[in-house]
This record gives C-alpha cells, sequence and structure tokens, in this order.
C-alpha cells in the first residue's frame, strides 16, 4: 500500500528533472561572446591566434569567406585579427551585415591547470588547444580538438 503512491510520484519526479536538464543543456542559440581572462604577452598571442587560424582554415578556406568578430581589444583579440587577415579572410568587425558568407567568429581564452585554454567557435564547430606559455612565445601542449556542432549553419 505505501509503495504504490511512492512509484508515481517517483515518476513525475524523474520526468520533471528530465525535462529541467535538458532546458539547462539546450543553452541560447549563437556565439558566446569573446572572453581573454589570461595575461597574454604579443608573442604568445601571435604564436596562439597564428596557430588556431591554420586550424581553422582547414575547416572554413579563406576564399570567399567573411569573418565577422567582435573584437575585445586583447592582445590576443589584435593578434586574431591580424593572423586573420594574413590568411587571407575578410574581416567584418560589426556582424550586422547581411552576407551570405559569414562566419560568426568567438574565442575564450582562459587559464586551465597550468596552461592555457583557447575556443575559437562558429556555428557549426569549436576548435579547442591548450597551450604552455613560455619566455619564447607558446607551444600546443595537447592535440587539437575538434568538435561539430548538429544544429549549426553549414560551413
Amino acid at each position: 500500500m505505501s509503495t504504490f503512491p511512492f512509484v508515481p510520484r517517483f515518476i513525475v519526479l524523474l520526468a520533471c528533472t528530465v525535462l529541467l536538464t535538458a532546458c539547462q543543456t539546450l543553452g541560447q542559440a549563437g556565439l558566446v561572446q569573446s572572453t581573454v581572462t589570461t595575461e597574454l604577452t604579443p608573442d604568445a598571442a601571435s604564436t596562439i591566434a597564428s596557430d588556431m587560424v591554420g586550424r581553422l582554415a582547414e575547416q572554413v578556406g579563406p576564399g570567399s569567406t567573411t569573418i565577422g568578430l567582435t573584437p575585445d581589444g586583447s592582445v590576443f583579440s589584435q593578434a586574431l585579427e591580424a593572423s586573420l587577415q594574413k590568411w587571407g579572410y575578410a574581416l567584418v568587425t560589426d556582424q550586422k551585415t547581411d552576407n551570405a558568407s559569414l562566419v560568426g567568429l568567438a574565442y575564450v581564452v582562459d587559464d586551465f591547470e597550468g596552461s592555457v585554454l583557447v575556443r575559437i567557435s562558429t556555428l557549426s564547430f569549436d576548435l579547442t588547444r591548450m597551450y604552455k606559455i613560455s619566455a619564447e612565445g607558446a607551444t600546443p601542449v595537447s592535440p587539437l580538438s575538434i568538435r561539430q556542432h548538429s544544429s549549426g549553419s553549414s560551413v
């Protein structure tokens, strides 16, 4: 008699938990705001930006692609802009354009376990890599991680 009311309540509680978890993981559409929370030297920022843009070029060729970027004024942001232009990408810093070939780009640079974690994101994929900062610049200490988004715009 006491187990019967428990089972329906448990099922309802479990269903609510699953629904709330699904809402929590969906997040909002679009790119995250670009942030840099670690200090980088200009040499380290340039090395990292050059490496990450080279990896970006493997996913989205520079030819007819326009990159939409909202710079934050950090050393990394400046290095990323310079590297994108060096690789031949057209760059738009005001993403309110009707350009059909515009690929929105965001970045996150953060300290993680004594290294620097860098993520470059588009609506279709994320590129993530860790770097060790030294006096000479930065050295990759992890393989490149590529995470494809199932519901992003095509590249």
